[in-house]
């Protein structure tokens, strides 16, 4: 097999499996669901599963592509004018990103277990900046602040602003949302990367 032969057929391995990650993480943004401790319009999910598995298989952009096709694909049912969507995606890149880098940088278990664990920090300290600048002002349209700020409060009456709520609240729950995906990884990865690859031969 020739160096033309080899590369074309890692583009289609490469493309097949971006591809299907994208559809399991555009699936897996419709299984949301509450959490204890968390405002009602506030829902969980594990859509950035994919991506960081991509991440690791495929190499960082392939994290990155995942985040984006999913959220693209999202725009055509969105209710939030893509503000929502753009803030998916920043907050997925912001996880998978370093941790892709990171691996690719040197390929081991620890590397791995870092780069996830740093990507899930970023994520969550991401996640203050975009509800606070772009996506609750968005929200605010349909949901005055007033009343998003009584959802916190019944769960904790002493928060007294939205950007408190923000680092009290969402910041830790990003961060537990991040770190179920990376758990699951680590379940699954090491039985799933030769399938991904196609190195289960």
């Amino acid at each position: 097999m020739n160096t033309t032969e080899t590369t074309s057929k890692v583009n289609v391995r490469y493309l097949t499996v971006t591809a299907m990650l994208s559809a399991v993480a555009y699936i897996l943004m419709f299984l949301d669901f509450s959490v204890p401790f968390m405002p009602g319009f506030i829902k969980m999910d594990l859509s950035e599963l994919p991506a960081l598995i991509g991440a690791f298989a495929m190499g960082p952009m392939c994290g990155v592509i995942v985040c984006l096709v999913k959220n693209v694909l999202h725009l055509f049912i969105t209710s939030t004018g893509g503000v929502g969507e753009l803030s998916n995606f920043i907050l997925g890149v912001a996880f998978v990103l370093p941790a892709g880098l990171i691996y690719k940088h040197k390929k081991s278990r620890k590397n791995a277990l870092i780069g996830s664990l740093f990507g899930a920090v970023t994520m969550a300290v991401f996640s203050i900046i975009s509800n606070y600048f772009l996506v609750y002002p968005v929200y605010y349209n349909f949901m005055p602040e007033d009343v998003v700020l009584a959802a916190y409060q019944a769960i904790v009456p002493s928060v007294k602003s939205i950007l408190q709520c923000l680092v009290y609240f969402n910041m830790p729950f990003t961060l537990v949302k991040g770190l179920f995906s990376v758990v699951i990884t680590f379940l699954v990865y090491k039985h799933i990367s030769p399938i991904l690859k196609g190195t289960n031969r």
